[in-house]
């Protein structure tokens, strides 16, 4: 290959990859720009980033996409919890605070669910009474969590490990629920504009 070959190649590698850097930098920037209303930012900017290229300056698909990820983690916490109780075999009054666990995050998945089924059909008639179901069902998520939390501070039916390990798991749901929800209440702020579609 001559010199002028190599050269030219070279130069369209690193037009190529100035091409990509720049695409990946706005994309960085619209989840940073999304997340900043949240309070673990951290948290949201790194689960909500394969997002950005779908989602962009829409606050309707941030959101959703925010209550995407939260109804993941909470499920996958529901299936841990039902798994846990049934594992440890626990009756009577030492398994009251994983019963109760198992019940709330039941009900948030169902919260949730119905959370993502109202953002997928937003619409501008029903703007602000859909933002009110979606605001209360995201509190009662939250609400859910922090019932499961209480109640675990009392109980004997988990080793040390296994119940701070638990409790770190239930915690985390609350910080995307939150982040969630600050989502939510972006989009509420913003409405449904020109960024939007359905």
């Amino acid at each position: 290959m001559e010199r002028t070959e190599i050269f030219l190649s070279f130069s369209l590698l690193v037009c190529i990859l100035n091409l990509g850097g720049s695409a990946f930098g706005k994309a960085n920037d619209y989840v940073r720009d999304a997340c900043s209303v949240t309070r673990y930012q951290d948290l949201c900017i790194h689960s909500l980033a394969p997002f950005s290229h779908i989602a962009k300056r829409s606050p309707s698909k941030w959101a959703r996409a925010g209550v995407s990820v939260t109804l993941a983690e909470v499920k996958e916490v529901a299936q841990y919890l039902t798994k846990l109780k049934k594992s440890k075999h626990v009756i009577g009054r030492k398994g009251v605070a994983l019963s109760d666990c198992v019940e709330v995050f039941g009900n948030a998945v169902d919260e949730l669910h119905k959370s993502l089924a109202v953002l997928r059909k937003l619409n501008a008639r029903n703007f602000e009474e859909q933002i009110e179901d979606l605001t209360t069902w995201l509190s009662a998520v939250l609400t859910d969590e922090d019932t499961c939390l209480e109640g675990l501070k009392g109980t004997d039916c988990l080793s040390r490990k296994e119940l701070r390990m638990l409790q770190n798991r239930v915690l985390n749901t609350t910080y995307f629920t939150s982040n969630a929800l600050a989502l939510v209440n972006k989009l509420a702020t913003t409405g449904l504009g020109s960024f939007d579609g359905p």
